[in-house]
């Protein structure tokens, strides 16, 4: 079968975002085929390039300048050093939005309209462009104008309430993710978003202006808790590695480590509770359906944790994959790459570099049949692109793109 281009080809990117939630956006937009020029200070550039160690090494194993943060959410993308407090910057950037269908940015609420770069200002000169702002809290109510990082946004938005162990236990307290996962769920947003104004606009012919806010996108993804709340009015608490609405759904300790069991219904209970020599469990009343299993949870929990002691952890993993019950390791990260199931989906490829000459990549997660994600480069240096944006984009001179990066 014929390959066909990668989904947004012919879509141009205009990318003045960094650290992590719009930088992500842009690289999903990027992964796709959509050609993304990103804006970066001279001289300095996103933030998280100084975001290291560790940073990328070069061919002989040495450190390059470039630091893995930035190398994480920016492949595929052009790097163009602007100064836009400049009026000249500026107005380059203004021009290239003519010839861009998607802008994103995560300036500060109302902070790029003293440049002319807002999205009241550009939609004057490209009535077509899609302009995604991603912020703290949004656009509009009392925070607007407050900054907000991920680590905050964890905490005020619910997520930390309900991860961690609980209170009573040793170790109990509010924890956070062990990524920034509000920056990357506004990130997946935003990009739902924009491909979404993208379809519209084939209708319309008009763009829009998508706002984003990490406060949003954080309350949101609680989900299955937000409801859990919504419908008793009991706020859910932390409960460690357990789950509100499923038991057992949770961390065991086996004789030699630690496996997660993540039982989903009454058959795959009934299963488990012979493969670990206690049938009679799955026929009590009290356990035999999971609304029952979580009313008694405290009685349950403690009767599957000391069977769960008798074998290893590998028998325990062989003999549950057997009969269908979920279960799994809990890998370190250099694990999951040795994981044969990551290898065989291709989850870590390798881009040509400027510096390090090949650089590692963590793949995208997208799957096409006919158009596939498209690895063009890696993470781009401060600049790299500046002389060929500016003279192929906007036509300039190599004396004019002399005097502006001097």
């Amino acid at each position: 079968m014929s390959l066909r281009p990668a989904p947004l080809t012919g879509i141009r990117v205009l990318d003045l975002t960094r650290v992590l939630a719009g930088p992500w956006c842009t690289q999903n937009l990027a992964d796709l085929g959509a050609e993304v020029i990103k804006i970066e200070r001279p001289g300095a550039g996103d933030d998280t390039r100084g975001w290291g160690p560790p940073y990328l090494k070069d061919a002989h194993g040495k450190d390059t300048t470039e630091a893995a943060y930035y190398a994480s959410a920016n492949r595929n993308k052009q790097s163009v050093a602007i100064d836009i407090a400049t009026e000249r910057g500026a107005g380059l950037v203004r021009e290239l939005s003519r010839q861009c269908d998607i802008l994103v940015e995560n300036f500060k609420v109302g902070g790029l309209r003293k440049y002319g770069l807002d999205y009241e200002s550009i939609k004057a000169i490209n009535p077509a462009l899609i302009y995604c702002s991603i912020t703290g809290f949004g656009q509009t109510g009392p925070y607007a104008s407050r900054p907000g990082y991920d680590f905050m946004i964890q905490g005020m938005g619910g997520l930390m309430s309900i991860t961690g162990e609980r209170d009573d236990l040793p170790g109990g307290g509010p924890q956070k993710a062990g990524v920034a996962v509000a920056d990357l769920m506004t990130g997946m947003y935003s990009t739902v978003g924009i491909l979404a104004a993208l379809h519209e606009r084939g209708r319309s012919g008009l763009g829009q202006h998508i706002d984003m806010a990490l406060l949003d996108c954080q309350v949101a993804m609680l989900a299955n808790q937000n409801l859990n709340y919504l419908t008793t009015g009991v706020a859910p608490r932390r409960a460690g590695n357990a789950h509100q609405n499923l038991v057992p759904y949770q961390v065991f300790a086996a004789a030699d480590g630690h496996l997660i069991v993540a039982v989903g219904n009454d058959t795959q209970f009934k299963a488990y509770c012979h493969v670990i020599g206690r049938p009679a469990l799955s026929d009590d009343m009290r356990f035999k359906t999971n609304s029952n299993r979580v009313i008694h949870r405290e009685i349950l929990i403690p009767l599957l944790t000391e069977a769960m002691k008798a074998q290893a952890r590998d028998y325990w993993l062989e003999a549950l994959e057997r009969v269908g019950v979920p279960a799994g390791p809990i890998n370190t990260i250099e694990q999951v790459y040795q994981n044969p199931q990551v290898k065989a989906r291709g989850m870590q490829q390798t881009l040509p570099h400027s510096s390090a000459g090949q650089a590692p990549v963590g793949a995208s997660p997208l799957r096409f049949s006919a158009s596939p994600v498209n690895y063009r480069h890696a993470a781009p240096l401060l600049g790299e692109h500046t002389q060929q944006v500016l003279r192929e984009r906007l036509g300039l001179s190599d004396e004019e793109i002399q005097e502006l990066t001097q």
